[in-house]
């Protein structure tokens, strides 16, 4: 390393996901009606499930959480986006793209544990549903809430403090429209092997750990389904779980698809725009996949709407 390359950071450039002029409007309209469509779809569930008393259950409770996650974690990307696509501005500050890695880390994280949560809801009310109410009582919500948001909030933090740590060269181009984890340690010239370390720790143990209660709660959830002798009662138990199903597998199985194809290319471009799969695709379906396959929701947002 050449002490004579590396420099105070004031900022970094991202470079979006295309350098073509005649690209910007047409991202523009495409990320701003995107970013409209999930603001709004996510905002009408939560006033749904607020104003319908018959939803103000434990489940329509971590559901109202999941859409405002959806909507904080799509704005800490998406409108930076925007403004320098309007201002031609690539520009980010080192202190705008801490700030913009650690709220992106800690929503998405904090919808992956929610996401589990939610699982833990499900298993209880079809395996115990004569204790569900017991069990699933409002301080126990709220404390898995808090639980959740703290351990997002100190995962997020520590990979920003390892952050802080390292020295940057020149070259201070991010091939992505937003500061992602993985682009920014790729900048340092300094050794960068224990932010790596953290970065695998953290994700074997927050993503395996939660994606592993996942299957934990479904495997018993269809275990006690496959006991319910008449089909009618299968199918009610089976839709009750059907919308959280979805959304797992949208959340969990574009992360990994998008990990894998970083992992088969070189080309950081490609799996920038990739990434707008988790990042944008994912928050603006969530609420079409619980309006479109729950009854109730349906019903409140009518009431609403009416």
């Amino acid at each position: 390393m050449d002490p004579g390359n590396q420099t105070r950071v004031s900022e970094f450039m991202l470079l979006g996901l295309s350098e073509e002029t005649k690209m910007q409007p047409l991202l523009f309209g495409l990320f701003l009606s995107m970013y409209l469509i999930t603001f709004i779809g996510n905002l009408l569930i939560i006033l749904a499930i607020i104003t319908d008393s018959h939803l103000h259950t434990p489940m329509y409770f971590f559901l109202s959480n999941l859409s405002f996650v959806d909507i904080c974690f799509t704005s800490t990307t998406v409108p930076k986006m925007l403004l320098n696509i309007q201002t031609q501005s690539k520009v980010i500050t080192y202190e705008g793209c801490l700030s913009q890695m650690y709220f992106f880390m800690f929503f998405g994280q904090l919808e992956n544990l929610l996401l589990t949560v939610m699982a833990y809801d499900r298993f209880v009310a079809i395996c115990h549903p004569l204790h569900y109410r017991v069990i699933m009582n409002p301080k126990l919500c709220g404390l898995l809430l808090l639980a959740s948001s703290l351990l997002s909030a100190s995962d997020s933090l520590l990979h920003d403090l390892m952050i802080l740590r390292l020295s940057f060269c020149t070259e201070l181009e991010i091939p992505h429209f937003f500061c992602e984890l993985n682009q920014v340690v790729q900048l340092p010239c300094s050794d960068t092997f224990p932010n790596d370390l953290v970065m695998y720790f953290a994700a074997g143990l927050l993503g395996v750990i939660p994606l592993t209660g996942i299957f934990f709660s479904y495997s018993r959830i269809v275990s006690s389904i496959l006991k319910i002798s008449s089909a009618s009662g299968k199918y009610k138990a089976f839709s009750t779980c059907g919308s959280h199903i979805s959304v797992v597998f949208l959340f969990y199985g574009t992360f990994v698809g998008v990990y894998l194809s970083s992992a088969a290319t070189q080309n950081s471009r490609k799996t920038a725009i990739a990434s707008v799969m988790y990042t944008v695709i994912t928050p603006m379906l969530n609420p079409f996949i619980y309006s479109l396959r729950n009854k109730d929701i349906k019903q409140a947002l009518k009431n609403l709407i009416n």
